[in-house]
């Protein structure tokens, strides 16, 4: 049995565990929108709210904001820059020029910051302090852990979230009325609570369709995706916390991961590629950090799918168990590897090369106060993401239509695995998988529920397993979370349900906000051009334009490449005769005549085109 003294994350949810109901005096606060969960979706859905002049209470379980991208997470998962817009590209754009402003712009530690994207976890957490600093009307209450949801009696078959209720460790509760609620936690807790229905575990292959689905025998389970710690080490010895023996550690635990050093399988701890245990992220991070991952695919995991899925629907008890069982095993395999006399002594040198940084987290030591949650519940929503959604359209280059987009995607279907076979050291993963798709859209009915008229659910959102292994990004997240934002500021003005607000306002909203409907590589946020190319993207006008048949992208090293070929909408080319009748199918009904409107076939350029377009139907 391994055994862990619990980090704290893990002790504060035993103590609001213990203390729910133990006060019964009351705080109440009234504020427009509440927001639970400062992950990265959750501060951008607050930001957003605030831009539209909304006062927002920011809700979070710990005290530290910021979800995995300040937890460890700083191997940034997206396939091309292109696909980074909105709150994420600011966010990572801020990150750059902190990099720049403290080193210069041609130093080692700006290369290594990846345009932003592989910040060190103390810069991105000072750079998300910030970004809700400059938003006075976002009051951030951490500490706080979800006690009850009230809600309002059914009217039409939909019902509303009245108050919901957070209660701090010392067992103070604070009840929150709030004209529009998010959930932005990784487990979906508020969501949960309001009643609304979701998906734990694998569905049948039958349910959406998708041969990915299932167990072996194509059946719906609760097979969970696996976890694990998400280190950030060193190699830098006046910056290296070397690791301990963790409390409760015993040898015997790890014994059986020396035959699969001693056949070779496993050639090193460290390694970037599928011969290490500890897979240590390339590129690498500013100041010689790396962030360490479970290693796909290898022999020795640090994800533990076969013991988490009862974490999303545990109690805090149950969940702080499974928590403490990962920090055990990654920890006290980490600590084996490196101190333990019958590992091989060439492996063991070498991974003592490693150790924790003295200036990340250091109120824990060094280690992550976070465990990386990569699925937990998932919302039955106004629409399921599935398989589907981000399917090649047959003789297109780019993936299926939504006119209702309000996010796009660039990765992969992936999964580290949801069950294992064989031991800890001599199995294999069960469930893993990772698809290559082109980049995609993402509908609203992803975030918004089936019954609630006042909730939106970024992270823990409406998808399928497999669909949800397209989303479950925080770039992604960021992007819904932003979508959020701004949808619960438009609710609030049509004083509407969320299930009925006004989709192509919010698209607007979006776009003047930077934030991307549909992936078009050459028109970036920065681009004068950008509101009136996603408006027409994402009215259609891009689709058919390329080929389905395209050159694979370039590739920038590890999962990263250049733009995807076909995705562009060369603005400066001739509309000819044949994209001239496509377009004009999709233009809306023509309002009463503008003299200063050009028509189309006066137009030289597709710029010119969509720019009249825009000016005539979208604005």
């Amino acid at each position: 049995m391994i055994r862990y003294v619990l980090p704290r994350i893990v002790l504060l949810l035993v103590l609001a565990l213990r203390c729910v109901g133990a006060i019964a005096t009351e705080t109440a606060i009234e504020t427009d929108v509440c927001v639970f969960g400062s992950t990265p979706a959750g501060i951008a859905a607050a930001v957003a709210a605030a831009k539209a002049g909304h006062g927002v209470a920011l809700i979070e379980p710990t005290d530290r904001i910021g979800g995995m991208l300040t937890s460890g997470l700083s191997h940034t998962d997206f396939r091309s820059f292109e696909a980074l817009t909105g709150f994420f590209l600011d966010f990572s754009q801020r990150v750059e020029a902190d990099y720049v402003k403290r080193y210069g712009a041609d130093s080692e530690q700006v290369q290594a910051a990846f345009r932003g994207t592989h910040g060190e976890p103390s810069v991105n957490l000072r750079i998300l302090q910030a970004m809700i600093a400059e938003q006075p009307s976002i009051q951030l209450i951490p500490r706080q852990s979800l006690h009850r949801v009230a809600t309002t009696p059914f009217v039409g078959g939909r019902r509303r979230i009245a108050s919901a209720t957070f209660v701090d460790p010392s067992g103070q509760p604070l009840r929150v009325d709030a004209l529009t609620y998010i959930d932005a936690t990784y487990e979906g807790d508020l969501m949960a609570a309001a009643g609304e229905r979701y998906h734990v575990g694998r569905e049948s292959r039958q349910q959406y369709g998708e041969s990915q689905a299932g167990d072996s025998e194509g059946r719906a389970d609760g097979q969970v995706q696996g976890y694990n710690l998400r280190l950030i080490m060193t190699t830098d010895p006046a910056n290296m916390r070397e690791p301990v023996q963790p409390a409760g550690y015993d040898r015997a635990d790890f014994l059986a991961v020396l035959p699969v050093l001693a056949i070779g399988k496993q050639q090193r701890v460290f390694a970037s590629d599928h011969s290490g245990i500890f897979r240590a992220h390339f590129p690498g991070m500013p100041n010689s950090k790396a962030d360490i991952n479970d290693t796909p695919h290898a022999l020795v995991r640090l994800s533990m799918p076969d013991i988490n899925d009862a974490y999303p629907d545990g109690d805090p008890a149950t969940r702080a168990e499974i928590v403490a069982a990962h920090y055990a095993y990654n920890l006290g395999l980490l600590y084996f590897l490196q101190h333990d006399t019958a590992v091989p002594e060439a492996i063991r040198d070498d991974a003592r090369r490693w150790g924790f940084c003295r200036d990340e987290f250091p109120d824990t030591d060094g280690i992550p106060p976070q465990l990386y949650i990569r699925e937990a519940r998932r919302m039955i929503g106004q629409h399921v993401f599935t398989g589907r959604d981000t399917r090649q359209v047959e003789g297109d280059a780019r993936a299926v239509w939504h006119r209702d987009s309000i996010a796009i995607g660039d990765y992969v279907h992936n999964c580290h695995g949801t069950g294992r076979t064989g031991s800890r050291f001599d199995g294999q993963h069960e469930g893993e998988f990772y698809k290559k798709v082109p980049p995609y859209q993402i509908p609203y009915g992803v975030i918004v529920p089936a019954i609630t008229e006042n909730l939106l659910v970024p992270v823990a959102c409406s998808a399928s397993h497999f669909g949800f292994g397209a989303l479950r990004l925080e770039p992604i997240w960021s992007s819904l979370g932003q979508a959020a934002g701004w949808a619960a500021a438009i609710q609030i003005e049509q004083d509407l349900p969320l299930q009925a607000i006004d989709v192509q306002r919010l698209q607007q909203r979006l776009h003047a906000d930077g934030s991307a409907t549909i992936y078009v590589a050459d028109v970036p946020p920065e681009s004068a051009d950008f509101a009136a190319v996603q408006w027409w993207g994402t009215r259609g006008g891009l689709h058919g334009l390329a080929p389905a048949e395209q050159p694979r992208p370039k590739s920038l090293g590890s999962q990263y490449n250049a733009s995807f070929p076909g995705h562009f909408a060369e603005l400066d080319r001739p509309v000819t005769e044949e994209v001239l009748a496509h377009w004009n199918q999709l233009l809306p009904e023509e309002p009463s005549p503008t003299p200063a409107s050009a028509s189309a076939s006066e137009t030289s350029s597709r710029r010119d085109w969509i720019r009249d377009a825009w000016l005539r139907h979208a604005r």
